[in-house]
């Protein structure tokens, strides 16, 4: 069953004859191993995905540890990032929240499958400022700030309609009033250790490109893929 489901190995008609990859092959050809700023680099990359990715090109994995040692793994969305770190924002007193705060140690992947490229980051996790935090849920649509009002995210839920009852109760209450982020609700930054980016080349040659932090500066090297 599963060999049916399960795209085959490109073969070499694939890589020569696939009007779309060779398209993608000839986007990925643009040098990058002059660049000396990973953030810069990433900044373009998004910029590309931005007009390519056909959805969510912010997505992004971010990994955890348990208090158990085991590794858990999500989806959420990047909503800044400068030299300071990569932003994100949840329920503090979610799985990841709690995983977090007891282990500041996270790992970030990205992949857009439109230009065929990854980018991998490794750091720690620190929390963005109430105010920053504050900004950014005054911008949200009233309708997310109810949700994550109404939410104690990755807490049992008796019923759907619980949780609907939740918001219907909420939207009233506020009905006339601007909706406050709630204490527990907020942003982290992962602050990058290591950042890696990947493209696909034919044949699985591909390029891979990894900035490790050293004393306030960026060592790069180039790795075989």
């Amino acid at each position: 069953m599963s060999d049916s489901v399960i795209p085959p190995t490109p073969s070499r008609l694939d890589y020569t004859e696939d009007e779309l990859y060779k398209i993608q092959a000839e986007r990925n050809a643009v040098p990058i191993f002059h660049r000396d700023d990973p953030i810069k680099l990433f900044g373009e990359w998004m910029a590309d995905a931005r007009h390519l990715e056909m959805n969510d090109s912010n997505a992004m994995s971010l990994a955890t540890v348990d208090a158990s040692g085991q590794a858990d793994v999500r989806i959420v969305l990047l909503k800044s990032f400068d030299d300071a770190g990569f932003v994100f924002y949840s329920n503090g007193e979610s799985a990841k929240g709690d995983q977090l705060n007891a282990n500041a140690h996270a790992a970030l992947c990205f992949h857009w499958k439109s230009l065929r490229r990854q980018v991998r980051i490794r750091g720690t996790a620190e929390k963005v400022n109430a105010a920053e935090s504050d900004a950014y849920f005054a911008s949200r649509a009233r309708g997310s700030q109810i949700g994550a009002a109404a939410s104690d995210q990755s807490r049992p839920l008796e019923s759907r309609e619980v949780f609907e009852r939740r918001v219907r109760d909420l939207t009233e209450t506020y009905k006339e009033k601007n909706i406050p982020r709630p204490p527990h609700w907020g942003g982290w930054r992962i602050k990058p250790d290591v950042i890696e980016f990947w493209r696909d080349r034919p044949f699985r040659l591909h390029d891979r490109l990894v900035f490790t932090a050293n004393k306030g500066k960026w060592r790069k090297e180039r790795l075989f893929p």
